[in-house]
């Protein structure tokens, strides 16, 4: 096992190192950026410089001056040591913007993946035992619907109806126009309010998948000889269930979970986005529209390292649930 994680890092190591190398050069090749931005504005001003030149001294100062590949490596060698430079749209290093918006993308996602485990999971195993039955039925119905529509769909449709229709949450925002006259916990309330909805619309769009995969691999193991041969030993049903059938349903549900590690840090971009969350998914669709390398790269970056780190992590589980799955 250890000699496999140390050759999994040294491959996700040079994965990384073409997959930012990548991203690096389509920032680079984008029609527009914060440089250009900036300075046709400066060149507006009565007596500033032309904007070609202002172009070129902005550009030698951010050391866009450089062709891509030296680019890449004097961006790469500054990020290996931590330095990710200062936000073009927020004036500010990129890790401190970073480390204010992410907590309220990993509490939102958090929120959405445990909900999502503790409602999805169970409702696949029930829709398995009672196959052809109604709940079956409903379950079925539901997880095609969350797995069939988007996420803007649902955000809307949320907000139309608790928010226009019944008024009972804000369209936008995490906190309310009262919110600094409130007490601690009444503060701490009024933030849980605003997250209800973009919970909400995750949960619904990430359960549908979860309930499929869980629902399908315990029929087939459900139909196993071993199953059968459980049952007629005499156990209970419910021993035959949760232990021996769910146990070998672990391994697909264990890679749809470990994909969604990156998500529990890099943001629901659209979800945020539409509600107007600070987040990171936020902050970071900002920052790309903007033209913000610095900012763009480091999250970039950092999905990438989630990703590839989610995928390890399954790949160690499987050998943990499953003792027939051995690791070379």
């Amino acid at each position: 096992m250890k000699k496999f994680i140390i050759r999994r890092l040294a491959l996700s190591v040079v994965i990384l190192f073409f997959v930012t190398f990548i991203i690096y050069s389509i920032e680079r090749c984008l029609p527009s950026s914060f440089v250009e931005t900036k300075a046709r504005t400066m060149s507006e001003k009565p007596g500033a410089k032309p904007y070609n030149e202002l172009v070129d001294e902005l550009n030698a100062a951010y050391g866009l001056d450089k062709t891509i590949i030296p680019g890449y490596f004097h961006w790469a060698s500054q990020a290996i040591r931590g330095e990710f430079g200062d936000s073009w749209e927020w004036n500010q290093p990129v890790t401190e913007k970073f480390g204010e918006v992410i907590w309220y993308s990993f509490a939102v996602g958090v929120i959405a993946f445990i909900l999502q485990v503790g409602i999805a999971v169970p409702l696949g195993i029930l829709a398995a035992r009672k196959q052809y039955s109604k709940i079956d039925y409903g379950v079925t119905i539901f997880a095609l619907i969350g797995i069939s529509l988007p996420s803007f769909f649902f955000a809307t449709l949320l907000k139309y109806v608790f928010s226009i229709k019944l008024g009972w949450f804000d369209l936008y925002g995490v906190v309310g126009r009262m919110h600094e006259q409130l007490s601690p916990i009444g503060q701490i309330l009024d933030i849980a309010k605003h997250l209800v909805l973009p919970i909400a619309t995750l949960l619904i769009v990430q359960m549908g998948s979860l309930m499929r995969y869980t629902r399908t691999n315990m029929l087939e193991v459900l139909n196993a000889d071993y199953i059968r041969t459980a049952r007629a030993k005499g156990l209970p049903e419910s021993r035959v269930i949760n232990y021996h059938a769910f146990r070998n349903t672990l391994i697909p549900i264990i890679t749809i979970l470990a994909n969604q590690l990156p998500g529990l840090f890099s943001g629901a971009l659209i979800t945020e986005t539409l509600f107007q969350i600070p987040g990171i998914g936020y902050t970071s669709y900002q920052c790309l529209t903007k033209g913000d390398i610095p900012f763009t790269m480091f999250y970039m970056t950092f999905i990438a390292f989630l990703t590839l780190m989610g995928t390890l992590l399954a790949d160690i589980l499987y050998a943990v649930v499953d003792p027939r799955v051995r690791v070379n």
